[in-house]
């Protein structure tokens, strides 16, 4: 069947995009540099749709988060889209972004009255949450401490540096389609040895869920919200995710595997059209 100039168009962008993003990864820091339209979409006709929380890693705010924001644009969704950065903004003062955990409690109190001030202006509508590395150990404590009235409809955990073994079974119960982990055995640098060497964002010094996934998963009813975990497999190679740390925040890794989990998940499939 022979290609179209339209779908050659598509293809070639496609791959622009993903090597590009790949390139501004070798320069991540100045990522801190942007503001406006490159980190927040929340114009009202946005808002009226649902919320994306997209969570950094350590390094703050950086071209690795602008990527995952990128890719949600990509793939169509009409929610607000917004880079939530719970560190201090300064990308030297990683170590203690990850092991800061008094405050990184308060920056969780603050996400969690972020997410409801916007539940009360707009009830009814899915909020997600989406956290790369550390954004991903940030995301589970805040959906922890969301009153059970708060509920949100889910968190995607892009290579969390949180401990394999911690509880997950709070942060379930907080949401209403579940938890999904990503994870890689080629992260072997930043959560493996790295957080054997530094600690984990909770503060247990072992290859983190990023690495080898949740060791003991809560076992829960069919009918509800569960943790789903997605092991790194080769074919996603071909959406410029190699495996690493970075890979899986690629905005064409996005778009292909992250952005459908919120097209299939309930209430959420017919607000947008993706890939």
């Amino acid at each position: 069947m022979s290609v179209t100039a339209t779908q050659r168009a598509s293809l070639l962008q496609r791959w622009w995009r993903g090597l590009t993003t790949c390139l501004t990864f070798l320069v991540a820091p100045l990522g801190r540099l942007l503001g406006g339209r490159w980190i927040r979409r929340v114009e009202p006709e946005r808002l009226e749709h649902g919320l994306l929380l997209v969570l950094p890693g350590i390094e703050s705010q950086s071209f690795l988060n602008i990527s995952i924001f990128n890719g949600l644009l990509d793939s169509g969704i009409p929610h607000a889209i917004e880079i939530f950065d719970w560190t201090t903004g300064w990308n030297p003062l990683f170590l203690y972004h990850l092991r800061g955990w008094r405050r990184n409690r308060r920056m969780v109190e603050q996400l969690a009255r972020r997410i409801q001030d916007y539940q009360r202006d707009y009830p009814g509508r899915p909020v997600w949450l989406i956290g790369h590395s550390g954004g991903g150990a940030i995301s589970v404590l805040a959906a922890e401490s969301l009153p059970e009235i708060a509920a949100i409809s889910g968190l995607i955990l892009l290579g969390p540096a949180l401990s394999p073994s911690y509880p997950l079974n709070l942060a379930l119960q907080r949401t209403q389609h579940g938890i999904w982990n990503f994870y890689s055995r080629g992260d072997w640098l930043f959560l493996g040895l790295g957080t054997l060497v530094c600690g984990t964002l909770d503060g247990r010094h072992t290859p983190a869920a990023g690495f080898v996934g949740f060791r003991s998963p809560p076992e829960t009813p069919a009918d509800h919200p569960s943790l789903v975990q997605i092991p790194y497999d080769l074919r996603m190679l071909l959406a410029f995710n190699a495996g690493g740390h970075f890979g899986c925040a690629n905005r064409v890794f996005v778009a292909e595997h992250v952005a459908p989990i919120l097209r299939r998940s309930h209430g959420v499939e017919k607000l947008f059209e993706g890939p």
